[in-house]
């Protein structure tokens, strides 16, 4: 019998029972929407931990405040700093992006934030996932906290989950899917204790979907074991992006064929079989400093009201057929590419560094 805990604001702690099916969001009615539901506010955290970052924190700094502008231009947007840094952020940031003081590690807030759910009633509950650095390699005691902290701050409703997972890693349609990969939800380093269908069940009590489809692995050297949004991502239900790789002699080749086919061959919670448009993966770069291959990747982009804020990556040929893809797929909305290299050498992009607070109003009446 697992137990969740629940956090209300006059800050007295109460217990429910998973097993009981009257405590989890899913019997309670909640649904984490799909990215393109409309957003009530774009959530973020200021790069702070500067070992991470191998030199290049200063110029992260600046690609962040570009990307929150980018954003802003579409909904809000929120800056999470330490005290250390309030004055920087806001003066990168400009004026038009709100900084709020929250204690952290570092700014990968999909990650380590909340996972915002719905119902039909305007009802609105963050879902606080346990967090432990993509499995303990990086600093993660005050990142712990943060998503906590914010719902406090924003009077939404905590529901703590019995489950080591980041936001990277799951990727939802609204309509009852979800897509995840084994390589990080079956990661020892997560939920050692967990076996597959465990784990799809807390998805299931937590995110309310139906059907989980499991990718296999990600690119090489991803710090985060493989999440799935660097690989997958729906447009719009029964539609999703993959990413592929042309060339039969790359790295990363046979991981995202294998993923490509899963895809292809898979059938969402409404039985649709799935639509799948393939992406190419940005020309190979390696660290110089490590190595290692950074991580590339276009679906790693963030869907705002009205906007596309899409990676560039400094390979014009390569962006440029790529932004031609995104504008024919969302004729809808302004897609604005923003130069994100640098957020790829901390360890991820645009998606990875933003978390969207979707509107609960807007839910029962779409």
């Amino acid at each position: 019998m697992i137990v969740i805990r629940q956090i209300h604001f006059h800050h007295m702690w109460t217990s429910g029972t998973v097993g009981s099916m009257t405590e989890t969001p899913r019997a309670r009615g909640f649904q984490m929407p799909a990215e393109w539901h409309p957003h009530q506010r774009c959530w973020m955290a200021w790069p702070t931990n500067a070992a991470a970052y191998l030199g290049r924190i200063e110029a992260c700094r600046v690609t962040w405040a570009n990307v929150a502008r980018a954003i802003a231009r579409f909904e809000p947007v929120v800056m999470l700093a330490n005290d250390a840094d309030l004055v920087a952020a806001r003066t990168l940031c400009g004026p038009q992006i709100e900084v709020r003081r929250v204690t952290i590690d570092d700014g990968w807030f999909r990650d380590s934030g909340p996972t915002f759910v719905l119902d039909g009633h305007g009802s609105r509950l963050g879902i606080d996932w346990d967090f432990n650095g993509w499995g303990g390699r990086f600093p993660f005691v005050n990142d712990r906290l943060a998503a906590a902290e914010i719902l406090k701050q924003e009077r939404i409703e905590r529901v703590a989950a019995p489950l080591v997972l980041e936001g990277g890693s799951i990727h939802v349609d609204g309509e009852g899917t979800v897509i995840v990969t084994e390589e990080c939800l079956l990661n020892p380093n997560r939920n050692p204790q967990l076996d597959r269908s465990a784990i799809e069940g807390h998805l299931r009590d937590f995110l309310s979907v139906e059907t989980v489809i499991w990718l296999k692995g990600g690119l090489k050297d991803d710090v985060t074991d493989g999440h799935v949004d660097q690989l997958a991502a729906f447009v719009r239900p029964g539609v999703v992006l993959a990413l592929t790789a042309e060339d039969e002699s790359d790295a990363n080749y046979r991981a995202l064929r294998e993923n490509l086919e899963i895809l292809q061959s898979t059938r969402d919670a409404r039985g649709r079989l799935l639509e799948v448009i393939e992406i190419p993966q940005p020309p190979a770069l390696y660290n110089e400093r490590t190595g290692t291959r950074v991580s590339l990747s276009h679906i790693n982009y963030y869907m705002a009201n009205g906007g596309i804020v899409l990676p560039s990556f400094g390979f014009p040929d390569h962006d440029h057929r790529v932004l031609g893809i995104f504008r024919e797929l969302f004729p809808d909305r302004e897609v604005v590419p923003v130069s994100s290299l640098e957020i790829a050498f901390g360890g991820g992009n645009i998606h990875c560094i933003t978390q969207q607070e979707p509107s609960a109003a807007s839910l029962s009446s779409r």
